[in-house]
Formats: C-alpha cells, sequence, structure tokens
C-alpha cells in the first residue's frame, strides 16, 4: 500500500502554495528521471496539501481571459488576485471557506490513466458530500462534482484542474465548503454559463465544520485510493 505526506497548509496566499507544489513536483519528476537512468533506487514519495486561499482568480492553460469579468482596478479594490496557470480548464475562483486539496501522486504507484484519477478525486467529494446527506454527481462532458446533476438546476460544488508530468501530479480540487459564492459572479466559471454554483452551507443553510469536512474528505481520498498517511 502507497504512503502519502500530508500537509495542512492552512490560509495561504495562492502564489506560495503554488511555488510549494511545484517545488515538490519538480523532485519527484526529477527523481523519477534518476530511477529511469539507472541513477538512483529511492522510491519517489507522494504528497498531498491541504489548505485555503485568499480571494484569487485562476486561469487554467485552455481557459479565456474574457471569463474574468473584472479589470485589474476591480481586482485591487476587491483585494483579490489574478493568475494564468499551468494546470488544464478555464477559470475559477479560489477564497476562504474552500477546501482547497492539491494531490502530487506519482500515478506509477496507483494507475496511469488521468481520466480515472479524474473520476477518483470526484468520488472522494461525492462520498463527502453523502455523509452531510447531499446527494451529488456528474455532468457528461464535465469535470467537478454537481448537485441536480441531471436537472436544469444543477449546481457545481466542487471544481478539477490538474496537470501532469510523467505521470506525477499537481493542481487539483477546489471544494466550495463556507465560500462567499458572490465572488463567482466575477468570471464565468469554468467556462461554463449556464450553470450555477453551490456550497454546503448554502445546501444546508447553516454554517459548516470546515476541519471537519477537511478530515472526511481526507479520510475518503485514502480509501478511494488505497493509501495510507505516514504523518497524520
Amino acid at each position: 500500500m502507497s504512503e502519502v505526506h500530508y500537509h495542512n497548509l492552512g490560509l495561504i496566499d495562492y502564489k506560495e502554495a503554488w511555488d510549494f507544489q511545484e517545488k515538490i513536483f519538480k523532485a519527484t519528476v526529477d527523481q523519477k528521471i534518476r530511477i529511469r537512468n539507472g541513477e538512483s533506487n529511492e522510491p519517489t514519495m507522494n504528497h498531498i496539501l491541504f489548505c485555503q486561499h485568499p480571494h484569487v482568480f485562476t486561469l487554467g492553460k485552455s481557459g479565456k481571459k474574457e471569463h474574468l469579468l473584472l479589470n485589474e482596478q476591480k481586482l485591487e479594490e476587491m483585494n483579490a488576485r489574478y493568475y494564468e496557470i499551468n494546470r488544464g480548464g478555464d477559470i475559477t475562483y479560489h477564497g476562504p471557506g474552500q477546501l482547497v486539496v492539491y494531490p502530487i501522486f506519482d500515478l506509477d504507484h496507483f494507475f496511469t490513466d488521468i481520466h480515472k484519477y479524474l473520476r477518483f478525486l470526484e468520488e472522494a467529494v461525492i462520498q463527502t458530500l453523502a455523509e452531510y446527506d447531499i446527494v451529488s454527481g456528474r455532468v457528461d462532458g464535465l469535470t467537478g462534482v454537481w448537485i441536480d446533476s441531471d436537472k436544469p438546476t444543477a449546481r457545481k460544488i466542487c471544481a478539477l484542474g490538474v496537470k501532469s508530468s510523467r505521470w506525477v501530479t499537481m493542481h487539483g480540487i477546489g471544494f466550495n465548503v463556507n465560500s462567499d459564492l458572490s465572488y463567482f459572479s466575477h468570471i464565468v466559471p469554468c467556462g461554463i454559463n449556464d450553470k450555477a454554483v453551490t456550497s454546503i452551507k448554502e445546501e444546508l443553510g447553516r454554517e459548516i465544520d470546515f476541519n471537519e469536512v477537511s478530515s472526511i474528505l481526507k479520510t475518503k481520498l485514502a480509501q478511494q485510493f488505497g493509501y495510507t498517511y505516514n504523518n497524520k
């Protein structure tokens, strides 16, 4: 059974967390190259980062900048940042109250199938929501987790965007727990303009214990991928 190093980064600036991801990602890819070249037999390590970010909008490689509906002055007034980044997907929002999870996994420890990887991440979120008696699912052709996924009232509660190189992953999950949903009105979320966004708080009508949700998702991810944490 694979082991995963767990990092709880708390509330952390997006760029700082991105730089930390990049550092671990590069070290993992470099180690895979050394192993392949016969220069090392030390196995790669898997990591997972849990955190929240101050208000920030991020645009993936396949996104359109016009999906951000704010100019630089408005961003400054809202005390929000904007970054164009190297994950897949379009534009999304991160902010306090949203649980952000960055698995930096060497998929050679699990399976080399990026679509299956995304489905496993989604399933862990779906199972977490079930603990709150919230029924969720998927929308055909779209990533992420949705409420009323098969109805006109479909609304997104969790966005996914990942990068993979040599089967090493980075970026990941943005799961709306107690998020201020008004910030989503300033973007076309994930390039989708005909569906709403929601949060656990919005669905249940009450503030949610953020640490409790984090703990449940942490467990569900380990169960889904079949790994253990080497530091609790």
